[in-house]
């Protein structure tokens, strides 16, 4: 895959509202699943007995993998976090699991995921720096865990592991909070565990932007300019441009299909509802410079249609556009890149998102 790059989240594996001929004609190169959802349904050993997450569900493209951590951590009532291991009851029947740095090793492997991530301890902000400090350490910890078992499944998988790619690689997640010491500390204990590439976890989480931006700017100076750095869950499309700028390499985010769904669009003359009365007779495209099939197609006064009446495909074709926005922004970062122009890119990006939304 080329890099700055966006993924596109694809819990259970797929992509809501979207098919992977749709992707791949958008240009999508790599996408996302959900650990913990395909651990609960359908399961990994049936996903393995079926030669793997790429042939089980028709994508011959990368795919990386989360650990299950943010899903564990998001149950809230329903999980206890050991130092052995995150215990959590289903959210589907109320089953008890247990989820170890080993087992989060192991069903990534069945998966067989070309990138997968260590299980780490995500914490609910406002946090205190020894709680921020205590839940860093042990994602230190559990990470050593989920490499050493990784080196293990590459050398000799045992036979209760049906490991469906070979060449998968792992990427190490640095903790701390806003504490910007601890992530410090967290990036050099990760870097000397050594993996293939490095995430920054725990922000975009509800703490202001701007200090989302120096924590994320600071962390990925001190991990390794020659591997992949990934900033997990974020964010908008001024988001990506910024952070690009603070040398970050990957970034995935629910934003562009959730928010499609609910009638929320991203143009390049600012953000659309596209439920909104004033589109009833608008005879218009979304975006007049987006080229997707959406925009070629159909009007506003049409999608909005659709989403009144409930129509799915409403759905579906305000997705096929957001995504396509998202990663022609990603494209266009490229390309600046490439040329040299990053600078005035970022400049003229971030001054037509500071226009008001249309429908402000």
């Amino acid at each position: 895959m080329q890099t700055p790059a966006f993924m596109p989240v694809g819990t259970q594996g797929v992509v809501k509202a979207t098919r992977h001929r749709d992707l791949e004609e958008l240009g999508t190169e790599i996408v996302l699943g959900n650990t913990y959802h395909l651990l609960l349904r359908p399961g990994d050993e049936v996903i393995a007995r079926r030669g793997g997450l790429h042939r089980f569900i028709g994508w011959n493209h990368p795919i990386l993998t989360d650990s299950g951590g943010f899903q564990v951590f998001s149950l809230a009532g329903r999980r206890v976090i050991t130092e052995e291991a995150a215990e959590f009851r289903s959210h589907l029947d109320g089953s008890l699991h247990v989820l170890s740095p080993e087992r989060a090793t192991d069903v990534q492997a069945r998966l067989g995921s070309d990138i997968a991530m260590v299980l780490d301890e995500c914490i609910a902000l406002p946090a205190t720096r020894d709680q921020a400090a205590a839940a860093m350490r042990r994602s230190v910890r559990w990470a050593a865990r989920c490499r050493r078992r990784l080196l293990e499944l590459r050398a000799s998988p045992p036979g209760d592991v049906l490991v469906t790619n070979s060449g998968q690689a792992q990427f190490g997640i640095v903790q701390g909070g806003l504490h910007q010491d601890l992530r410090d500390e967290s990036a050099a204990a990760t870097i000397d565990i050594g993996f293939e590439g490095y995430a920054i976890g725990g922000l975009s989480v509800g703490e202001p932007i701007a200090q989302m931006y120096a924590v994320a700017g600071e962390t990925a100076k001190r991990l390794p300019a020659a591997s992949p750095r990934y900033l997990m869950g974020v964010g908008t499309p001024e988001d990506l441009v910024e952070c690009v700028a603070r040398g970050i390499d990957m970034f995935d985010c629910v934003m562009p299909t959730r928010n499609a769904r609910n009638g929320q669009l991203f143009t390049s003359r600012g953000r659309l509802n596209i439920k909104n009365a004033r589109y009833a007779e608008d005879d218009g495209p979304l975006d007049p410079e987006c080229g997707c099939y959406t925009c070629r197609h159909h009007s506003r006064a049409y999608l909005r249609h659709l989403y009144v009446a409930g129509e799915m495909t409403g759905g579906a074709l305000n997705t096929l556009h957001n995504l396509s926005f998202y990663l022609d922004t990603m494209r266009r970062i490229r390309d600046a890149i490439a040329f040299r122009t990053f600078d005035k890119f970022r400049q003229e990006f971030l001054r037509s998102a500071s226009r008001l939304s249309l429908d402000s």
